[in-house]
């Protein structure tokens, strides 16, 4: 940690981190990823959805309602992600300690990796569909911009979701 004092604010965000109550739902590689995979299942689909509520030209206000059925799942998941974490993202700097800011910068760079190939698949995409018909997509290209905002916005959350390491075991015998 820093010495800048920590705020009421960074004290409750880094005891609601730190909670560990909901710690079974990601005590385990295998249910993080199953929880991240989740997150980017809702979150693909409430893009979906919403691109289709976009571009219908009749009443599509069933998906909007689907969309707001499937945001407290997609809430739910990402604070059990950030729980497992322990809120690397979320809290301020000041509040981590030097392993915390040394993964949470490998984290980042592992994202900004990511998402430059999925930019330049994006892009290649985009082109490769305009050169198939003769023009740009362009009814498609501000719902794909959005998505590929939205992952750009996501992803080091995914990836730190996916690279959280197990904590050690609790040894109840004592020390000799």
């Amino acid at each position: 940690m820093t010495t800048t004092p920590l705020t009421r604010y960074d004290r409750s965000m880094l005891r609601l981190m730190n909670d560990r109550r909901s710690r079974p739902l990601y005590a385990t590689a295998a249910r993080r990823r199953l929880v991240v995979a989740a997150h980017v299942v809702l979150t693909a689909a409430i893009g979906g959805l919403m691109t289709y509520f976009f571009l219908a030209e009749g009443e599509a206000i069933w998906a909007f309602v689907v969309v707001v059925a499937l945001l407290l799942p997609w809430m739910v998941a990402t604070g059990v992600i950030n729980g497992a974490t322990r809120g690397l993202l979320e809290l301020r700097e000041r509040a981590l300690d030097e392993r915390q800011s040394a993964e949470r910068a490998r984290v980042q760079a592992r994202a900004h990796r990511a998402m430059t190939l999925l930019l330049a698949a994006t892009a290649g995409g985009l082109l490769t569909a305009g050169a198939a018909n003769g023009k740009a997509p362009t009814a498609y290209a501000a719902p794909v911009l959005i998505a590929v905002l939205a992952v750009h916005w996501l992803m080091p959350l995914w990836v730190a979701g996916l690279t959280a390491q197990d904590e050690p075991a609790e040894d109840d015998s004592p020390a000799p």
